[in-house]
């Protein structure tokens, strides 16, 4: 019986370490994904004002 218990403790500490594994690499994902959609975000951003300024001196200008 104690052999048997001692097996699975063996069993669940190894699926434990496996868990924190997978954990950790998730979150290392995670902040690449964060740290890619903050780089594309301020891509938009300046293409976004970029064209605003473009549309803006390309819009008639009212005559009096």
């Amino acid at each position: 019986m104690r052999e048997q218990l001692e097996a699975r403790l063996l069993d669940l500490r190894g699926e434990f370490a496996t868990g924190q594994a997978a954990m950790a690499e998730i979150g290392r994902k995670q902040e690449e994904l964060r740290a890619m959609l903050l780089r594309i975000g301020g891509a938009i951003q300046v293409l976004e004002e970029l064209l605003g300024q473009t549309a803006a001196h390309t819009q008639p200008q009212d005559q009096p």
